[in-house]
């Protein structure tokens, strides 16, 4: 008979980047320790073609496996799908939803986020957060005319961008697009690149294409709560059709400054009597307003007083931490959303650590970084935390790694390459700020951060090959004054001049 509790030196909880990155390390560190990967999907997410770019950039692909391929690599790795429940410090052991109970010597907690979304229980309302969300949306949209897009941050930018044969409107809270990652200036450089047609040759992806081969012997979570699974992590709509109905390429609509106000189910609003208003065709129907005669699944009201029909609705309104099976002991302390985790990636309970989109990040951070729930800091807080944890079994000291130094993030929107840099949209350093910039209309756009003639942070957009010279600029902090507008003249090789 199997025994109910089983003991192991280290668990590690959630299947995403983090979670496998710190299995591996351990399973690394120690080969004669089995390390329990405890997973709510049935498919991990494996880092692959690691290529450090700089001293703070990378990239690298990201390879959904199952656990049996995570087994052929790392012998000592036991992987178990079943979600985690309840965690108990005081006797170290964590309970999970497949009735088993498992004690740790060291726990680290990966168990990421789930879509935070403008409605619960609402099947018109789909979040993408993992692979099955993402499957779900691609077989709705290809009986869709029209979809609604809401929210501004890195799902609804690069959503927008890739859906094809279907209307899209969406709707954002601020003046201009991608705010999360751009100032307006951005914005404007790449809106032509949403707006026109795009190119039939798109550039090639060096990252991660997604699959989702199984998919449909799978449970659709499109109208379930249950949005536990790994994060899906850079290009995860390579691969995959996401293409309407309608004989139209590339058909949006933003509407600025607006929030959800109400969502209608078809019958209900019929009773309304109210009047929704058709997809504006240009900016003079815009003004015009007229009205839509199709009738729509589901309806929307915005904050701006405008109605809506459309076939589903796409929350990309952020995400949660999936904190709450976790803080039921009260030894785990929350900061904002996230599980507080200290400069070894300590939590406050004794041998419990946490990594990636669950944690939020205590320390004094170096005045170039910054916290983002992106994958790239998924990666490194995985790969920290193994080394954290290794150093404290081994009662050894251990400096924070240089990863923390930089913010440094490399993504693809609209089809361009994007590099963030340091304070790149120039958080937390007040008004004496200066910005410097160089477009070039389809091309690049380059922008600087400075203070007090220093640089703090960079927007690099398209190849301008200049992510090395300005991470080397911002960490160094050398005193760039003297050089004025020079620093971003076309005819000057800045490369060659800062070498």
């Amino acid at each position: 008979m199997e025994e109910r509790e089983q003991r192991y030196e280290f668990i590690i909880v959630g299947g995403g980047i983090a979670g496998v990155t710190c299995a591996q390390q351990l399973a690394s560190q120690f080969p004669s320790d089995v390390v329990l990967l405890l997973s709510a999907s049935p498919l991990i997410k494996a880092v692959t073609n690691f290529k450090q770019v700089s001293k703070t950039l990378e990239e690298f692909d990201i390879e959904e496996q199952s656990a049996s391929a995570l087994r052929e690599s790392y012998p000592n790795i036991l992987v178990i799908e079943s979600t985690v429940t309840e965690l108990n410090t005081a006797q170290h052991r964590v309970t999970a939803e497949n009735g088993k109970e498992y004690v740790y010597g060291q726990l680290c907690i990966c168990a990421g986020a789930r879509p935070k979304l403008i409605e619960q229980n609402n099947p018109y309302v789909l979040g993408i957060r993992d692979t099955d969300t993402a499957k779900a949306f691609q077989k709705r949209l290809s009986d869709a005319r029209r979809v609604i897009v809401v929210g501004n941050g890195g799902i609804a930018l690069e959503l927008v961008y890739e859906i094809e044969g279907c209307e899209v409107i969406w709707a954002i809270k601020d003046k201009d697009i991608g705010n999360t990652f751009f100032d307006p200036g951005a914005a404007q450089f790449l809106l032509p690149s949403l707006m026109g047609e795009k190119p039939d040759v798109l550039l090639q992806c060096k990252r991660t294409k997604f699959t989702t081969e199984g998919g449909d012997q799978q449970k659709d979570s499109s109208t379930t709560n249950r949005t536990l699974g790994s994060a899906l992590g850079p290009d995860w709509h390579e691969g995959m059709k996401l293409k309407g109905t309608r004989q139209v390429v590339h058909k949006v609509h933003i509407e600025y400054q607006c929030e959800v106000d109400q969502l209608y189910l078809k019958d209900d609003f019929l009773q309304l009597k109210k009047t929704p208003i058709a997809f504006p065709e240009n900016k003079e129907e815009e003004k015009i307003s007229k009205p839509d005669n199709d009738l729509w699944p589901v309806y929307i009201r915005l904050t701006n007083g405008k109605i809506y029909g459309c076939d589903f609705i796409v929350s990309a309104t952020g995400v949660v931490p999936n904190i709450e099976p976790f803080v039921k002991d009260a030894t785990l302390e929350v900061i904002g959303s996230g599980i507080k985790v200290d400069d070894h990636m300590r939590t406050t309970a004794t041998d419990v650590y946490a990594a990636g989109d669950i944690c939020t990040t205590s320390w004094q951070p170096s005045p170039h970084w910054q916290q983002m729930r992106l994958w790239t800091q998924a990666r490194q807080m995985g790969w920290y935390a193994a080394k954290c944890m290794t150093a404290d079994r081994q009662g050894e000291s251990i400096d924070m790694d240089f990863c923390f130094e930089l913010f440094a993030h490399i993504t693809k929107f609209f089809n361009y390459k994007v590099v963030l840099l340091g304070k790149y949209n120039g958080q937390d350093l007040g008004t004496d700020q200066e910005l410097m910039v160089r477009c070039t209309s389809g091309l690049e756009y380059v922008k600087v951060v400075m203070q007090r003639g220093k640089m703090m942070g960079a927007v690099l957009i398209g190849d301008t090959d200049l992510e090395e010279t300005f991470e080397n600029l911002i960490l160094n902090q050398m005193d760039l004054s003297a050089y004025g507008e020079d620093l971003l003249n076309p005819d000057i090789d800045i490369e060659d001049y800062f070498d």
